[in-house]
């Protein structure tokens, strides 16, 4: 049966934008948000639970949503809303027309299945969700096996690092841990860490990226921390030819990883 909301002031909506503002009440409560019905489709592919799923009728195809129903594999309750309300509660107004509630997955190290010749993103301190989300489309551009983010400084299920993905957040594991956890396990799993680091001395071309590997980006204001530095078994760098000697995390962990995938003839 789907509930009809024509208020602000339903509890679900204010529960929502309480959420929205809240990453505290998020944790609390066990929800992210997830907005857009191909993020939607994602998640559900990926197997979280949707709890609620409110959509406006007017924005968003009835099959777009029986696609979804069809999906998911847990009951989800429905609330319709009008445009207005819609528009007040979204943050793409006029647009997909349906946000959902869900439980996040915590994705854990033993959880992971390392191939033959594994392929990683460690990202270090991240403390931007618009640069997380770039990050994680090119780790589902690239089909990496992983991306472990050690010590986050912002919530990996933040909506808009889930916006910005563009649901990529949902396409590959992503594990968050402490830095001493992430060397100890990939230690222990013989994959070769490749800091990023502009005291290093080779560029990342002339390095051999095949194999089991993982390639450790910092964070944008400080690189990265003395423990990846000590601990990486090799360091390399970009070469910079303009006035600047800095790029986006995002840009140049693309830069990285295509490299890596170029020198395995872009197969895994």
């Amino acid at each position: 049966m789907v509930k009809l909301i024509a208020s602000l002031q339903n509890p679900l909506i204010k529960n929502l934008l309480l959420l929205q503002e809240k990453p505290r009440e998020r944790k609390e409560q066990n929800l992210i948000i997830i907005e857009g019905i191909r993020e939607i489709r994602l998640a559900l592919m990926a197997g979280f639970t949707i709890t609620n799923l409110i959509y406006c009728k007017e924005l968003v195809p009835e099959d777009a949503l029986n696609g979804l129903s069809s999906v998911s594999i847990t009951p989800m309750d429905l609330a319709e809303v009008p445009v207005e309300i819609y528009n007040r509660i979204a943050y793409r107004k006029d647009h997909e027309g349906a946000i959902a509630l869900a439980n996040p997955k915590r994705i854990q190290f033993q959880d992971l299945k390392p191939g033959i010749s594994p392929l990683f993103l460690v990202l270090e301190s991240v403390e931007k969700p618009g640069n997380l989300g770039a990050l994680l489309r090119t780790a589902d551009a690239a089909n990496l096996d992983a991306v472990i983010i050690c010590d986050p400084q912002t919530d990996i299920y933040n909506p808009n690092a889930i916006r910005s993905s563009i649901g990529c957040i949902f396409t590959i594991p992503v594990v968050t841990s402490t830095t001493p956890e992430a060397i100890s396990w990939l230690r222990s799993n013989h994959i070769r860490m490749f800091g990023t680091a502009l005291t290093a001395t080779r560029f990342y071309h002339e390095t051999d990226l095949r194999g089991p590997a993982a390639i450790i980006m910092g964070s944008e204001a400080s690189g990265l921390s003395k423990s990846w530095l000590d601990e990486a078994d090799e360091l390399i760098k970009i070469p910079m030819n303009g006035k600047i000697d800095s790029m986006n995390v995002s840009t140049s962990a693309a830069v990285v990883v295509f490299e890596a995938l170029r020198q395995r003839n872009f197969k895994k």
